[in-house]
């Protein structure tokens, strides 16, 4: 998988390119330093992942973020940063970001990475036991609507939990294969991108 860096400290740079460069089947195409950097790059090389800061300057990686997601829809951002601030947490989420990991967590970053590329959302389990309350406990939906079966609910709260598709089949006693296509299926029915908006979803409207 082709990445790129991008952080306003040299050394984490140069330290992140260090460890992802001996991993098997990952190659540092290019870093930055700002988020205007992290647009260029991304227009320029189209890598497969962004890894980012969030923290940089006049622009953020969230601002960044969000301007490359409206161009292409289908970039993977995973922010890496050293501030687990809710506000930041619940921007990430909105904007479309496959993932929201913290820098003192070195040792999760590659497998992240690889997470990302098979099409997983990856958050810190920091973040995700906070999301819940920065969500709130609103009125539950009725998803009766929409057209969900009882399995698709089991697929959705498992997702809500961070599991990704091979934990969700081990625990539903399913195949990986049955899993995509009930996530596709949800993922239709409730007019969204992908498991983030997916989780982002079920912890506004169905966690009370």
């Amino acid at each position: 998988m082709r990445i790129i860096i991008v952080d306003d400290d040299p050394f984490v740079c140069i330290s992140l390119k260090t460890i992802l460069q001996a991993e098997p089947g990952i190659e540092v195409c290019a870093s930055g330093s700002s988020g205007e950097e992290a647009v260029r790059l991304y227009e320029e090389i189209q890598p497969d992942i962004l890894l980012m800061d969030i923290q940089m300057g006049c622009c953020s990686g969230l601002d960044a973020g969000a301007e490359i997601l409206e161009k292409h829809p289908d970039a993977r951002i995973l922010f890496l940063t050293t501030f687990s601030d809710d506000e930041y947490i619940i921007r990430a989420l909105r904007i479309g970001a496959k993932g929201y990991l913290i820098k003192q967590d070195i040792e999760t970053i590659a497998p992240a990475l690889r997470s990302v590329m098979s099409g997983q959302s990856v958050f810190g389990s920091e973040i995700v036991t906070k999301i819940p309350k920065m969500m709130g406990k609103p009125q539950r939906t009725d998803l009766g609507k929409y057209g969900i079966l009882d399995r698709e609910m089991d697929v959705i709260e498992l997702v809500a939990k961070g599991l990704n598709n091979k934990e969700i089949a081990q625990s539903l006693y399913l195949s990986e294969g049955t899993v995509r296509n009930y996530l596709s299926a949800i993922l239709d029915k409730l007019s969204l991108r992908d498991r983030t908006q997916l989780a982002v979803f079920y912890y506004k409207n169905m966690d009370n």
